[in-house]
């Protein structure tokens, strides 16, 4: 079978083999058709691909296919991908668009084409989640929907972030991000919902109602785990919606470190340094930021996948969830006070580790700068 040109314009998608059950509310068809949109490949709609001119990818609708697969397979022309001995798609020219189609809808091999299996096509470090993972390649059956979706939620998930997050908010986001996909909330809802938040609680925090302050923050970072992770699974992620989500958790943190601060001078245990925890715990965030970025722009490596100290650092480095815990602990001791002054000496800290971080780095053969995720 003829192979095809690297310099060929966009593919057309072409679905074969029926739909299997659904996931996370969508049918195969339906999932394959958002990747394929996503992925800049025009859908063979009625299935007549007679008369087509260029290349076509082709898949098996009852096979779940991580998005990363399908994109790469749009560079990789003349290829099958396969699991196992089990051809699920692949990627021709139109002179042999229909015999691969049949091949693929009976699952017979494809001799006359190379054959790659997902890490070879996709590879096993996902950059943009900071975690080494296989894709996911699975056929979909009645008894393990669920099994899939826990994979595909999993596969959702950063590898590296915050303790709260990592440890402790990924099963009870998955039920609620499967909710919201039944239910058709989308991910730009769940946002505006935790913006919302995000603002009750700054006004809580200001008139020192800590506890019910407390409350607002914790559901809107619950709900910061589930937005991004139906954006995901559901394949509806967006510029705009992306925009939204990563200018919320950017901006807000710090203003609720003021807005605590501003509660408790009105309280009964000021603290005797206002402007200067204020200057520590804003400016800090900032510096924090700044400096993350330094490292990324100087190394080309995100600081927090350097070396495994990174990333274990990053699961309590003060941010928003590692410092709401202080303020959590304080708010139950009935000291807020303290609860502030510790995040402020957090703060202080932890930008003095990643100053000696960068430091360390300057220090380092730039050739041994990679993440130790991609090893």
């Amino acid at each position: 079978m003829a192979g095809t040109s690297e310099t060929a314009p966009a593919p057309w998608g072409v679905i074969v083999a029926g739909d299997g059950p659904k996931i996370w509310g969508m049918t195969g068809e339906e999932r394959l058709r958002r990747t394929f949109a996503r992925a800049g490949v025009r859908l063979v709609d009625d299935g007549a691909t007679f008369g087509l001119i260029g290349t076509a990818v082709i898949v098996r609708g009852d096979w779940v296919l991580d998005e990363s697969l399908v994109r790469a397979l749009v560079q990789r022309p003349g290829v099958v991908l396969a699991e196992g001995d089990t051809p699920v798609a692949a990627h021709v020219g139109a002179d042999c668009l229909d015999a691969v189609s049949r091949a693929l809808a009976a699952g017979e091999p494809i001799a006359d084409l190379p054959t790659v299996n997902a890490v070879e096509l996709g590879g096993a470090y996902n950059h943009a989640l900071r975690k080494r993972e296989p894709p996911v390649l699975v056929r979909l059956a009645p008894d393990n929907v669920r099994a899939v979706e826990k994979r595909l939620f999993q596969g959702s998930y950063k590898g590296v972030t915050d303790l709260v997050t990592k440890h402790v908010w990924p099963a009870p986001a998955r039920v609620v991000t499967r909710w919201c996909a039944l239910a058709r909330i989308t991910p730009n809802q769940v946002t505006f919902a935790g913006f919302l938040l995000v603002l009750a609680a700054f006004g809580l925090f200001w008139i020192g109602e800590f506890g019910w302050g407390l409350l607002c923050a914790w559901i809107m970072t619950f709900l910061d785990t589930v937005d991004g992770k139906l954006a995901r699974v559901t394949l509806t992620s967006s510029k705009i919606g992306n925009a939204f989500d990563h200018g919320i958790d950017l901006i807000h943190p710090p203003f609720w470190w003021w807005a605590w601060l501003v509660g408790v001078q009105m309280g009964d245990m000021p603290v005797a340094t206002p402007h200067l925890i204020l200057a520590i715990v804003a400016g800090g965030y900032v510096a924090q930021r700044l400096e993350e970025g330094l490292f990324l722009a100087l190394f080309k490596v995100e600081i927090h996948a350097w070396r495994p100290f990174d990333s274990l650092f990053r699961q309590i480095t003060a941010r928003r969830n590692p410092n709401l815990i202080l303020l959590s602990l304080a708010w139950l001791a009935g000291r807020p006070d303290i609860g502030i002054i510790a995040v402020a000496w957090w703060t202080a800290i932890s930008f003095i580790v990643h100053l000696v971080r960068i430091g360390q780095a300057f220090a380092t053969p730039r050739d041994r700068i990679v993440s130790w995720l991609k090893a």
